[in-house]
């Protein structure tokens, strides 16, 4: 009986010392991820304040992108010189920091990263707003915790949570925000134990962010009851995205191979890639320069888009990040989906606003390899009755894509079949191909079986 009651007493105190020390976790990550949330809310908020004034500022001029070879070559310059981890557009590097040095980032890429976005979109340059938001967070995030003796651990923690905070004030999407920060690292995982902090800093950082008079572009799309038409014709645009989601990763790598062999100083790169852009502009519209943000609008409210617009806005995009400009992609992952969807709607003579919403997600899924992210963004812009419909759209993209990403640092941890192998826990820019297993009893083995029958069948 005492040996029974020992052993009763042993376990409830082990239980009472679990239980302690989640609740611990909980009050240090609460502290740490409120104060995370208060700087990088602060520290975006001011960025974009900036931004918006200085692209209304060149936007009342009629040809401001006629600075864009200046624009260009400044920003490679700086980069080159002050902050070589600034390059690029500004997530890539967070998750490359996240993966190869516990986070650790220098204090000194924030302001140029700042400044060297400012300048490429205020003269046009094609790129997006949230890229340099996550890494101004994520720099701040870093610097916090370094100011606090936290651990490498904690650290890579924290700077996590920069990347929620400055997604969410962004796009005024917390919840999405905090989902996208721990799925984007490692493909086809979600890192738990770091979401509790993301969800905190992003509300925190959302919150400020519109304290501060910052507005987002949120319209609910209502759809009534649940239609298996729209639903099967959503399964067919999810194909369609997936595609588009291969065209610009490859888009993006081909035009950054081009760049590496163009063997000149890299400011250099950046006034070749600026005349690129004025020509390319006159030739087809300054309408794919910027951010892109009143096409966007109108694709969602059913407006007028030319039928290429996406491709465009991808060729000014690939041209824009490899040959110099500084700026993130989500912003034109948003104008090619929303775009791509509106051409996908009027090709089979269905609703635009509905699938040009619909591509802002299921891109962002494909490109990004976030489809449970995007499924939650869809309803957080769009509304609830828009979720279902989304999300199937997002899952596929997602698996049509491919294991190929935006970001290339992303490290692959499964692969999106069993019937495909791939070395796992590497990142994705390393992996040179995936292996379709071709065994007895898969689909694919099957498939190749009955092809293989009827080339004999005929051949006879």
């Amino acid at each position: 009986m005492i040996l029974f009651h020992w052993r009763r007493w042993s376990r409830l105190q082990k239980s009472f010392a679990e239980e302690t020390v989640l609740f611990i976790s909980i009050i240090k990550w609460a502290v740490l991820s409120v104060l995370t949330g208060i700087i990088v809310g602060l520290s975006c908020t001011l960025f974009l304040k900036i931004l918006g004034w200085s692209t209304a500022w060149s936007g009342s001029y009629g040809y401001y992108f006629l600075l864009l070879p200046l624009a260009l070559f400044l920003s490679s310059l700086m980069i080159k010189y002050l902050a070589p981890d600034a390059e690029g557009h500004g997530t890539e590097k967070v998750i490359e920091a996240i993966h190869k040095h516990w986070g650790e980032i220098k204090l000194v890429v924030v302001p140029v990263k700042l400044v060297a976005t400012v300048i490429t979109i205020t003269a046009g340059g094609s790129v997006g707003k949230e890229g340099p938001s996550a890494q101004i967070g994520a720099g701040m995030a870093s610097a916090l915790a370094d100011l606090l003796k936290l651990t490498k651990e904690d650290r890579k923690k924290l700077v996590v949570c920069g990347i929620s905070a400055g997604f969410a004030t962004v796009f005024g999407t917390p919840i999405a925000g905090a989902l996208f920060a721990v799925e984007v690292l490692v493909l086809g995982k979600i890192l738990q134990e770091m979401f509790f902090p993301s969800l905190m800093a992003a509300i925190v950082s959302y919150q400020i962010a519109k304290f501060f008079g910052l507005t987002y572009f949120h319209q609910s799309i209502h759809l009534g009851q649940f239609s298996q038409t729209l639903f099967m014709e959503v399964l067919l645009s999810g194909l369609y995205f997936g595609l588009i989601a291969i065209l610009l990763v490859e888009s993006l790598k081909l035009f950054d191979r081009l760049s590496k062999k163009l063997d000149i100083w890299k400011p250099l790169k950046g006034i070749i890639g600026g005349i690129l852009l004025i020509i390319l502009a006159w030739i087809f519209s300054p309408l794919y320069l910027g951010l892109g943000v009143n096409t966007i609008q109108s694709a969602i409210n059913g407006g007028h888009i030319p039928t290429l617009a996406f491709v465009w806005k991808t060729l000014f995009t690939s041209i824009t990040l490899s040959m110099g400009g500084s700026g993130g992609i989500l912003t034109p992952v948003f104008f090619i989906g929303t775009t791509a969807g509106s051409t996908f709607a009027h090709i089979f003579h269905l609703n635009p606003s509905i699938f040009a919403a619909i591509g802002l997600v299921a891109l962002l899924a494909g490109a990004a390899n976030t489809p449970i992210a995007a499924s939650v963004m869809a309803i957080e812009m769009f509304g609830p009755q828009i979720g279902s419909y989304a999300a199937i759209a997002c899952v596929i993209s997602y698996i049509i894509a491919g294991h190929r990403s935006v970001y290339a640092s992303q490290i692959l941890g499964v692969t999106k079949s069993s019937s495909i192998s791939a070395p796992l826990m590497k990142e994705l820019e390393s992996i040179d191909g995936v292996d379709v297993e071709d065994k007895p009893g898969k689909l694919i083995h099957i498939l190749k079986k009955i092809i293989s029958g009827n080339r004999s069948r005929k051949s006879k």
